[in-house]
């Protein structure tokens, strides 16, 4: 299901800017808002949600940065007919650093919420040159701490319930699935107390909901967001003037770690 609104006039509703299209190296057009002025600042939505997810933070954020929240491949206001690409949590870390690159914003300040985290997360340690600091908001996926020879996964519980929803929304019944789904990472009534604009957000990305179950989120490890520390920090050693600025990178970044460990504590919409 994808939305047919105009878009001037939805985002006017909404008090966004208008989108604009970014085309990357491998030829996938990438819808994104901007707005402000200052440091690049990158918001990567999660499950479920699109540019439309940050409305309530572009203009507070935006009078200190210059926010650019974009839309994931697949998500809204993409049309199935024009979708490019695979759908796949790897192939959006690959899809956000050659955004990056084509806006020539690099560093950024990145910040991906739950599945979004785990892109933000991945990107920030596979592209480290493209990112000045780290901050995940309710990251999804499995959290791993101790060294194992099987990765760490979801529990079979909550992989049975996501097969119930994927089945749900194949069958075109969007709206059982997504409260099924929505309370599950949240609180039991959940979906029908959100607001009319979260629903329709979710509604309009039902159909990526069948997709995201069928890619399975990476665990996330220590040795993980150590690589991403030491990135952080090898790059600030590499230009002693600008060291003041880096330390700050240095310390967000370091604490993907903890933020990995309190991962799955709050419930609050956690998509992954």
């Amino acid at each position: 299901m994808n939305a047919r609104t105009d878009l001037p006039v939805l985002t006017a509703v909404q008090g966004l800017p208008e989108p604009s299209f970014a085309t990357t190296a491998s030829g996938i057009s990438v819808p994104y808002i901007e707005c402000g002025e200052g440091e690049p600042l990158v918001l990567v939505h999660g499950s479920l949600c699109d540019y439309r997810y940050w409305s309530a933070q572009v203009l507070p954020l935006a009078k200190q940065f210059r926010v650019i929240a974009p839309s994931l491949s697949h998500y809204w206001p993409a049309v199935d007919a024009f979708v490019q690409g695979e759908f796949g949590w790897e192939a959006h870390v690959a899809e956000m650093a050659q955004f990056i690159e084509a806006l020539d914003l690099a560093p950024v300040h990145l910040v991906g919420h739950s599945r979004g985290g785990c892109v933000a997360f991945h990107l920030a340690r596979e592209f480290p040159r493209l990112v000045k600091t780290l901050t995940l908001a309710d990251p999804g996926g499995p959290l791993q701490t101790t060294a194992q020879a099987v990765p760490a996964t979801l529990p079979p519980a909550t992989n049975a319930l996501r097969a119930r929803v994927a089945d749900l929304i194949e069958q075109g019944e969007f709206d059982r699935g997504l409260e099924m789904f929505v309370d599950s990472v949240s609180m039991p009534g959940f979906w029908k107390k959100s607001t009319e604009s979260f629903r329709r957000m979710a509604l309009d990305n039902a159909l990526t909901l069948p997709k995201q179950f069928r890619d399975p989120l990476s665990a996330y490890t220590r040795e993980a967001a150590r690589d991403i520390a030491t990135s952080s920090a090898a790059r600030c050693s590499s230009t002693v003037r600008r060291a003041p600025a880096c330390s700050g990178a240095t310390s967000r970044s370091s604490r993907s770690g903890s933020s990995s460990r309190n991962a799955r504590r709050s419930q609050a919409y956690r998509t992954g």
